[in-house]
């Protein structure tokens, strides 16, 4: 009820009470049509409106329809939950996949009644190429891609259309992966009984070369009719959840590796040069550095004694104080802008689901949420609030290698089915920073691996005949061992894979995620070598 209303819906009665009439209008003649009447509205002109709300009604529908049925069809027909895409992953072959070099990664064999199942060449692939299970459904690469590998859609257009009138519809196509198996073997080995991520791609092209989370499980257990309930049960209630795909899902404090998107924001934005240093940084080695109230603590390199440091020697020793300031300097939205650039705060753009990295929980006051510059100094060097999956990180590595052009990552090289052969090629998503901003950052991750200073924090990293460039991370935690990182690419002056890995609660002492990365650059290269 308004304040020009009364209960009921009547208006109040104002100068002129109830029976009376303002002075200003007379009563109308007998017979005639009231004032307020207006000019009649004739029969045709009536209809003619009619028909032009129905004809705009039907218009819509007609929109609407055609919008679902011609311009999303395709990304509907292909959705893993399609029910026509169910119904068809029940009764067919499903296609092989094949690793990079035509390695077999996923088959089918058939049961004693007769009904296709699926076997899986390793382990280690369970956290990317998934499982198919009739009673379980799909998960993984068998998931994204179920409506090509169960024959559900066609990549002829033709045949698709067609599709209804042929005597067998299904067209089941195979797909050529960018991964390698023998990688995928060495991932999962070099990580253990360990939790944890292995990330390698190829940054010129985006092409993932491994991806592997542990612990890993047998998808072909799934897969196995026979074995599927009890093996999908013990997983389910496996405390180290080996059915989360850490790689892409995990989401994980990542420390100093963080440095390099900082780093980003400050060279990028100008906010820093590589000659930049803080007077006070030394002094506060060892008393922290204050910042409204709030202190900052290093001091795990008090060798450096009272050198101011520049860039490329705070990337090499790590200085969470030099990053703090810098991550001030730079300003809220200036890091939030390039973290965006790099796919921080919307799910990547890849083959399967992935988590969405976080600089800061947001609702703050400063631009981009962050709280205040407490808050932006401890994220600044991978504290606070930030939050990535190992995807995310392997992809500022390989934009750093890929002179700052971010290629988007993907998992399929071809599908092939009877309609032909459909092949997936690079895809640029942006350029993050300029190529000579990228090359400074690379210097400095040369210099955190190779130098003296740099040794002591990625040891295991540096390698032979090969140089290596990275940036090992310590991400503390509210309880437990931190988690341990690693960041990097190679070769230094010709970049073909850049790699993360990470290890939960492996810290205090017992830092692997720099020596896994060594092992398995070393293995990349064997690969490479033939």
């Amino acid at each position: 009820m308004t304040g020009h209303e009364r209960a009921g819906g009547s208006k109040p009665a104002g100068r002129f009470g109830s029976g009376q009439r303002s002075p200003g209008h007379a009563r109308p003649v007998s017979g005639s049509a009231p004032s307020w009447a207006g000019r009649r509205i004739g029969i045709g002109a009536a209809l003619g409106r009619v028909a032009m709300v129905l004809a705009l009604a039907f218009g819509g529908l007609a929109l609407g329809a055609g919008y679902w049925q011609v311009v999303e069809s395709q990304a509907l027909s292909n959705s893993g939950d399609d029910a026509a895409v169910i119904a068809a992953a029940r009764n067919v072959l499903r296609g092989e996949i094949v690793d990079r070099d035509g390695v077999r990664l996923a088959w089918n064999k058939r049961d004693k009644n007769g009904e296709p199942y699926r076997v899986y060449a390793d382990n280690s692939l369970s956290g990317v190429i998934g499982y198919a299970n009739r009673q379980f459904g799909t998960a993984g690469l068998e998931n994204a891609w179920n409506a090509q590998l169960s024959g559900a859609v066609s990549a002829d257009p033709l045949r698709e259309l067609t599709r209804k009138f042929r005597a067998d519809p299904s067209d089941p196509e195979s797909l050529k992966t960018t991964l390698v198996l023998q990688l995928q073997e060495a991932a999962a080995r070099a990580l253990g009984r360990n939790k944890g991520a292995v990330v390698m791609l190829d940054p010129r092209s985006g092409e993932i070369l491994a991806m592997v989370s542990t612990p890993t499980y047998d998808a072909s257990a799934i897969a196995d009719p026979t074995t599927s309930q009890a093996t999908f049960d013990a997983l389910k209630d496996d405390s180290r959840t080996p059915l989360l795909p850490r790689a892409t899902q995990g989401l994980y404090v990542p420390g100093s590796s963080f440095k390099i998107v900082t780093s980003m924001a400050a060279l990028g934005s100008g906010a820093i040069s590589p000659a930049t240093t803080y007077a006070d940084q030394p002094r506060a080695e060892k008393t922290g550095w204050l910042i409204d109230g709030f202190r900052v603590r290093d001091g795990h390199h008090l060798f450096t004694g009272s050198t101011a440091l520049d860039y490329r020697e705070a990337i090499q020793v790590s200085c969470n104080i030099y990053f703090a300031e810098t991550a001030v300097r730079t300003g809220s939205e200036a890091l939030t802008d390039y973290a965006t650039r790099l796919g921080f705060g919307a799910a990547l753009p890849f083959d399967l689901p992935t988590a969405p990295s976080q600089i800061t929980n947001g609702g703050g006051g400063l631009p981009g949420g962050f709280k205040d510059r407490v808050e932006l100094a401890n994220a600044g060097y991978g504290q606070a609030e930030v939050l990535v999956t190992p995807l995310q990180m392997a992809l500022v590595a390989a934009t750093i290698a890929n002179n700052g052009l971010l290629m988007k990552p993907h998992l399929v090289l071809e599908s092939s089915g009877k309609a032909g052969t459909t092949t997936t090629g690079p895809t640029a998503i942006g350029q993050v920073v300029a190529p000579g901003v990228a090359q400074e950052i690379g210097a400095a991750m040369r210099l955190a691996v190779n130098s003296d200073w740099g040794r002591i924090y990625t040891s295991g990293a540096a390698l032979r005949n090969m140089v290596v460039a990275g940036k090992s991370g310590t991400a503390q935690l509210a309880q437990g061992q931190p988690h341990t990182w690693f960041i990097g690419f190679a070769p230094y002056d010709n970049p073909q894979v850049a790699i993360a890995v990470l290890v939960e609660h492996s810290g205090g002492g017992d830092v692997r995620a720099s020596p896994i990365a060594g092992d398995l650059l070393r293995a990349w290269r064997n690969w490479k070598n033939g």
